[in-house]
């Protein structure tokens, strides 16, 4: 278990309004239909799309690759390449608690903003033991993460966070049933009381009741009807804000560096 960060800019800019990027960038591997989950890693090219859109907010999830027995690499090859390569940006990263149980799959969070980052916090999400099939073999799965920070724009304090929560529905069951990750990350969400953004993976096929549930928290989702994977026909990242916040526009980019899309809002604060 590692966090790292936070970096400082090279340069502080204050903005009212604001572009954030939300991004499951699956490691650096690129998106070959063919190819699958044996389709080549190209950190360049993962690089090159999150610098394509100038985000001053960048929420980042599977920034490394998981390596056999749960092994977490010091330092995160992934995190350090991408701090050389966002000069400008500060940051914070976190893996999540090492467990030998991790699959070859992605790993770590991820935040980078133009502004500095203070007051960096993890929080670990338990997951249920469900028991499931993986390469011949029964399993159960690793715990999940919640980090967060936060920054100064316009002259106002944003909480950010940032979150990858456990596809029950890859495990023959359901987020509904096992609620207790979504309900710790909207206990964080209930404490901030200023201007809060979170964005994230959430895996939560029945998207309604992920917004009926933060929206109980005073929490609404930047937008919930553009497919954002490209395996199934789903909408599992997010990007939500509380009131004092509003979106001005948003945009859902297909991208060949992940099987995941780009999720891109601006925001205002609300007056």
């Amino acid at each position: 278990m590692a966090s790292y960060g936070p970096v400082q800019p090279d340069h502080v800019s204050l903005m009212s309004r604001f572009r954030v990027m939300q991004f499951n960038m699956q490691f650096g591997q690129i998106w070959d239909e063919a190819e699958g989950d044996h389709a080549p890693i190209d950190l360049d090219l993962t690089i090159a799309e999150i610098q394509s859109h100038d985000a001053d907010i960048i929420i980042l999830q599977e920034v490394e690759h998981a390596q056999p027995g749960g092994v977490q690499l010091q330092p995160p090859p992934n995190y350090t390449r991408l701090k050389a390569a966002f000069r400008g940006y500060d940051s914070y990263f976190s893996y999540p608690k090492a467990d030998p149980r991790e699959l070859p799959f992605g790993i770590g969070l991820a935040i980078f903003s133009r502004t500095p980052l203070r007051d960096t916090f993890r929080m670990e999400l338990p997951s249920s033991p469900v028991e499931f099939e993986f390469d011949g073999k029964k399993r159960t799965p690793t715990d999940r993460l919640l980090i967060g920070a936060k920054t100064t724009l316009d002259g106002q304090e944003v909480q950010l966070f940032n979150t990858h929560l456990l596809a029950y529905f890859m495990l023959n069951s359901s987020s509904e049933q096992h609620l207790q990750q979504r309900q710790l990350v909207v206990e964080q969400l209930r404490k901030s009381t200023g201007p809060t953004l979170i964005g994230g993976d959430f895996n939560v096929s029945n998207r309604d009741s992920l917004v009926h549930q933060f929206a109980d928290a005073g929490y609404q989702p930047v937008q919930t009807t553009e497919v954002t994977w490209r395996y199934r026909p789903f909408v599992l990242d997010h990007i939500f804000h509380s009131p004092h916040l509003q979106s001005v526009r948003y945009t859902v980019k297909p991208t060949k560096a992940s099987d995941h899309h780009i999720l891109l809002a601006e925001f205002e604060f609300a007056h």
